[in-house]
């Protein structure tokens, strides 16, 4: 039996030296190794053992690696997570992920560490997938995240196709149905394969793909739930330690863990699904699946097969001028359209990871996959999201803190949140240099700053902002870093208004615009204030060159 390095043995938990020497040596069969762990771990005395050996694996993790500078001051917090998610999985998933990180080569990069991890914890990989295109990640864990979004392996085509026989049995002839033999692609909680069918309408073969919940989901999903929330309530417990606001971390944690239950409702989203279709049929160059609803199960979403390729993919060799198209294309689909909605309640897509965005270059048509993660605005909220835009591009504290406190649920210490709202509005918009033009994403940072310090929005809010974030992730990527988000709302909305002039002006009232107005006339004033104090500011400025 192989002698584990010294190196290998260093802080390694207080167990019995047999054990030890059992679960480092590569020598032995992997599958004994993890039954070894498994045991300790499920011993009533394991607290330390998990606490200890956490703490080890992470060491190849670090917080400094994998959080970049901007947000050293969340390090900690990064790291506490890590670490009670990590000792608090079941025994059988965590003893596998002992053994593969003690037996991964010492030159195997963080990134590549935390990719092991979290596979098959699918509430954590939907995580990774939401920071994936976040401009502010390093680019090395950027590129592993970027992986989840369509290069997930971790079932095998013969167990998807085992689930689809047995859920539809006599369908399947029924319709004539044929599988691929192949996969086509992983998401965090499903997996999709080609097929066809026979339809009975058209009478004629069909292309189609099965989006079905994986094996293990049922059973992890429901641990990594309540892991979330047990998590949400320790990290709450320490909210003084990470500087934030109590029951801050816990709504937060809670906001996430309730949404992201709507992955496993596939009853749900074959209902979102069939609404999203209606919304978006008439509006030109964008594509939403149909649900083959003979097909589908409370675990198995059947549905039209739509051509083109991963949007960060299919626009790489385009020309400039077409990746622009592309992004304009983006804004009006997942932003524009539900948000300039003329009335009532707008359906938006809460999950718009490059994953789920399919173009295809031949005919320019954007498809818009996974409908699981959706919210909805109503017409107050897009009201006062339209307002909140338009005052912080004005750079107009006053109307930008109105609206805001205007998308707050009412609560016991309006006098408190209406300072905290003021004092960060004017602070934020002070910071900005003259020559930016603030627009969506300083809003939504806004926003953010505004929830860690304790001021809470309603859930569809918080998962506009996350959307947004993603978003705008994707248009770096695809377009330019100066790609104007707000000049597509603008033409989007011209465009509304000259096609029906009865909703000229939505979704504002005429009252509101006569407000906007206003502001904007002292617009030239506030830009001209905060021009000569940054000139003031500069020449009082010691002189580097004169003090050396």
């Amino acid at each position: 039996m192989a002698k584990p390095s010294a190196n290998a043995k260093a802080g390694m938990p207080n167990i019995p030296q047999g054990d030890l020497f059992f679960i480092l040596s590569q020598s032995s069969p992997i599958e004994e190794r993890v039954g070894k762990v498994r045991e300790v771990l499920e011993r009533t005395d394991s607290r330390n053992f998990r606490e200890e050996i956490s703490k080890r694996v992470l060491q190849f993790v670090p917080v400094e690696v994998l959080v970049p500078e901007s947000y050293k001051h969340r390090r900690s917090l990064v790291h506490d997570a890590m670490l009670f998610t990590m000792s608090h999985l079941s025994a059988g998933r965590l003893a596998p992920k002992i053994i593969e990180q003690i037996d991964l080569a010492a030159e195997v990069p963080p990134e590549e560490r935390l990719m092991r991890l979290i596979a098959k914890v699918p509430g954590l990989q939907k995580l990774g997938q939401v920071l994936a295109r976040n401009r502010k990640m390093p680019r090395s864990l950027r590129r592993q995240l970027i992986r989840l979004e369509n290069g997930i392996r971790d079932v095998t085509v013969l167990q998807v196709q085992s689930i689809i026989q047995e859920r539809l049995g006599s369908q399947l002839k029924d319709y004539s149905v044929r599988l691929r033999a192949s996969m086509y692609v992983e998401a965090s909680v499903s997996a999709v394969v080609h097929f066809t069918w026979r339809n009975p309408e058209s009478r004629r073969r069909e292309r189609g793909v099965f989006k079905v919940l994986k094996p293990y989901i049922s059973d992890f999903f429901v641990e990594d739930m309540d892991l979330l929330a047990k998590l949400a309530r320790y990290l709450d417990s320490r909210h003084k330690k990470y500087g934030f606001a109590p029951h801050v971390l816990a709504d937060t944690f809670n906001d996430v863990r309730r949404l992201l239950q709507h992955e496993v409702d596939f009853k749900r989203e074959q209902s979102t699904l069939t609404e999203a279709a209606q919304v978006y049929r008439n509006i030109p160059g964008i594509s939403i699946p149909w649900v083959i609803e003979p097909l589908c199960t409370g675990d198995i979403t059947a549905l039209t097969e739509e051509r083109g390729r991963k949007v960060t993919n299919a626009v790489a060799r385009m020309p400039a001028w077409r990746r622009a198209q592309v992004a304009r294309q983006l804004i009006d689909a997942l932003i524009a359209v539900p948000l300039f909605a003329p009335e009532g309640d707008s359906l938006f897509h809460a999950d718009p990871h490059a994953g789920n965005l399919l173009y295809d270059s031949r005919t320019s048509e954007l498809t818009i996959l996974d409908w699981a993660l959706t919210e909805h605005l109503t017409l107050g909220q897009r009201k006062d999201l339209a307002m909140l835009f338009l005052m912080i591009v004005l750079r107009d504290p006053v109307g930008a803190g109105e609206a805001i406190l205007a998308l707050c649920p009412r609560g016991r210490d309006e006098a408190g949140k209406a300072r905290k709202i003021h004092d960060e509005v004017n602070r934020y918009l002070d910071l900005l240099p003259v020559k930016h033009v603030p627009g969506a994403i300083d809003a939504m940072n806004v926003l953010e700053e505004l929830a860690w310090q304790g001021v809470r929005l309603p859930p569809s809010l918080v998962m506009f902002r996350k959307a947004l974030f993603t978003l705008d992730g994707i248009l770096h990527d695809i377009a330019a870093p100066d790609f104007s988000m707000e000049s597509v709302m603008v033409r989007h909305l011209a465009k509304t208004w000259s096609a029906r002039w009865r909703n000229l002006g939505a979704p504002l009232s005429p009252g509101e615009w006569a407000q906007v107005q206003c502001s904007a006339l002292l617009f030239p004033g506030r830009i001209g204030l905060k021009g000569l104090q940054s000139a003031l500011e500069h020449r009082d400025k010691p002189d580097a060159t004169a003090t050396s």
